[in-house]
């Protein structure tokens, strides 16, 4: 069976799928997906973000440092996916927010299938719940003034500051067992 595919700016009215990324976000994390150079998929474990409505447009925004490897994937791409892997995947998600792509292909290191996406260059990832298409319409740096101490001293003590990325989301698609269960 093919995946349920949903509209963008109706996704929301299924609250369990928000649940569920929400969810997975803060425990172990969902993985960030943008093409490397060389075409293939590179997936990156995220805790950062949050999904909503901005400019009237369905959003999911994301935080890459530019040290990672992902930031110069999302850089080229110009998109990316947002993949929620079912929780028993877990050591997936521990696996690519720990290793980098840079010379390893994480894909391929953990049996990951690339969906081809619908509506931008960048794949999702097959075994994902839930995959969102996103075309990056803005970015923002985060800079250090805007900071009090503690988060400063907390998660930027080498100045290594985030660039957050607005994506658009553009599809969303499901994966029908999942779909179905959580109804």
């Amino acid at each position: 069976m093919s995946r349920v595919e949903l509209n963008p700016t109706l996704w929301l009215k299924h609250p369990q799928l928000a649940r569920e990324t929400y969810e997975r976000l803060t425990s172990e994390g969902l993985l960030l997906a943008a093409s490397r150079p060389d075409g293939r998929l590179n997936p990156m474990t995220i805790g950062w973000g949050t999904f909503g409505a901005i400019w009237g447009r369905p959003m999911f925004l994301v935080l890459v440092r530019p040290s990672r490897f992902t930031y110069s994937c999302i850089e080229a791409a110009q998109d990316f996916t947002v993949n929620v892997l079912p929780h028993a995947m877990q050591d997936v998600a521990d696996y690519c927010g720990t290793t980098s792509g840079r010379a390893i292909d994480k894909m391929a290191e953990k049996a990951l299938t690339a969906l081809p996406s619908r509506r931008v260059a960048s794949a999702g990832i097959a075994q994902a719940n839930i995959i969102y298409e996103c075309k990056v319409v803005h970015h923002n740096d985060v800079q250090q003034p805007a900071f009090p101490e503690e988060i400063l001293s907390n998660y930027y003590p080498e100045g290594d500051f985030h660039r957050v990325y607005f994506g658009q989301i553009l599809n969303v698609s499901v994966e029908p067992k999942y779909f179905e269960t959580a109804k």
